[in-house]
């Protein structure tokens, strides 16, 4: 299993993402909490969504720690078993009107995101990769597409085949977390439409989560594309010659005239 320095090290030679990398872990009732960890409701007297503690890790570098008494956000509750999924929830009442036409179609798009069961876990970890006093679960690495595109390369570089992802434009803390950690496969991630209001995700970003414990295949990952040439940033190809309009063309052609206009120096 990869180190937390090797992993960091790796991301930040082959990728330079804008934002930290993040490791998450999920702890159970009764497990330690590292005590630096920020509380959002004791420490900055607010509740916030998942996504804006994700987003304080990897722009702050803060390291997180969020528990019920932290989430403000019904979804995220109900999603990492804080709550109970009540029928409410279950019929697709939250979804109908904004993201599907009917309830039914919410029900169905409800029932295909990856739980946790209620009070499976008490906390939600994260810190920046190389800030991390824990060992992670997950990690969550930020960037744009090329970025994105490389770590799809270097997951798949030792075994091949293609990168499985799916996407319903919402919850993706589910997605990045939860079903990346009961796949134990990496996975590309769209940020979803709160993940955009509330933390604050760029439109030029997408996410890629991996289990910790995938870190080693990773990083040969990385090592093997880079040595193949497959590297960020992409190295664009510039051994041509281009064409211009032909108000610039004209100025050659001007020379060329002179030129032959001009008498040989004696």
């Amino acid at each position: 299993m990869a180190d937390l320095k090797r992993l960091d090290e790796a991301l930040s030679r082959y990728l330079r993402p804008e934002t930290f990398p993040l490791a998450i872990r999920m702890v159970r009732h009764g497990e330690p909490v590292p005590e630096k960890s920020r509380r959002p409701f004791r420490d900055l007297k607010v509740q916030i969504t998942t996504c804006m503690g994700y987003t304080m890790a990897r722009r702050y570098g803060w390291a997180m720690a969020m528990s019920h008494e932290d989430i403000s956000c019904p979804l995220s509750k109900v999603v990492y078993g804080f709550e109970e999924e009540v029928g409410y929830f279950k019929e697709g009442c939250t979804c109908a009107g904004m993201y599907t036409a009917t309830k039914e179609a919410g029900a169905r798009t409800e029932a295909a995101i990856a739980k946790f069961s209620w009070k499976e876990y008490e906390t939600i970890l994260c810190a920046p990769l190389q800030r991390a006093d824990f060992e992670p679960q997950v990690v969550v690495v930020y960037g744009n597409s090329a970025q994105v595109m490389l770590l799809v390369v270097a997951a798949l570089f030792k075994e091949g085949g293609r990168i499985t992802s799916s996407f319903a434009g919402r919850i993706d803390c589910s997605d990045s977390v939860i079903q990346t950690l009961q796949t134990s496969r990496p996975q590309v991630i769209l940020p979803c439409y709160g993940d955009r209001v509330f933390g604050q995700a760029q439109d030029h970003e997408m996410g890629f989560s991996f289990p910790f414990s995938f870190g080693d295949s990773l990083i040969e990952g990385l090592e093997g594309a880079y040595k193949g040439g497959v590297r960020y940033p992409v190295p664009t190809y510039l051994r041509y010659q281009p064409a211009y309009p032909p108000s610039y063309t004209k100025l050659e052609e001007i020379w060329a005239s002179q030129r032959q206009d001009t008498p040989p120096a004696k």
